[in-house]
C-alpha cells in the first residue's frame, strides 16, 4: 500500500490513511499521507473506510485483503451500500475466487442475479471505466423464496 500511497502523491493525489495503532508500532505507516487516522481495532479501521470510500477496489493481495472485500461484498448483497465493487484480477489473482463463487451460484448458495455486485477487472483503465459508468442495480434480495 506504500507504494501505492506514494505514486497517488507523485501524481498530485490525496492520501488518507487508516491504521490501527497496533500495526504503526510496526513501522507499516505511511507518515506521508495527508490525513492519518489511528484506530484502536481492525474493525474499526475498516468501519472508517466503508463510511468514507466511494467505491471498494480490490487489488492482488493476501489474506487482510480478502476478508476487507468479502465484507464490503457482503454488505453490497445485504443493501448496507450501492458503492461499487471492484477486483483487479492482474493474472488471474482472483479467478480460483470466481470459481468459488460460480460453485456458490451453482449449488444455489448465491442468486445467479447477484452475480452484478462486482465487476472483474483485467487492467487498471478497465477500473476507471467501470467507476466512470457505475450505476447502481436493482436489489436481488439474498434468500432464496
Amino acid at each position: 500500500m506504500g507504494v501505492l500511497a506514494r505514486s497517488v502523491h507523485q501524481h498530485g493525489g490525496h492520501v488518507v490513511g487508516v491504521i490501527p495503532e497496533k500495526l504503526r508500532t510496526r513501522e507499516l505507516t505511511y507518515e506521508e499521507a495527508d490525513e492519518l487516522i489511528m484506530t484502536k481495532t481492525m474493525r474499526e479501521r475498516k468501519s472508517i473506510m466503508e463510511e468514507r470510500a466511494d467505491a471498494f477496489v480490490a487489488l492482488p493481495g493476501g489474506l487482510g485483503t480478502a476478508e476487507e472485500v468479502m465484507e464490503s461484498l457482503v454488505l453490497r448483497q445485504l443493501a448496507y451500500h450501492e458503492k461499487p465493487l471492484v477486483f483487479l484480477n492482474t493474472n488471474g489473482i482472483y479467478d480460483k475466487l470466481f470459481e468459488f463463487f460460480h460453485a456458490l451460484t451453482e449449488e444455489r448458495f448465491v442468486k445467479p442475479e447477484q452475480r452484478h455486485l462486482f465487476f472483474i477487472a483485467a487492467t487498471p483503465e478497465d477500473i476507471f471505466r467501470y467507476l466512470e459508468e457505475y450505476r447502481p442495480g436493482p436489489h436481488v434480495d439474498k434468500w432464496f423464496a
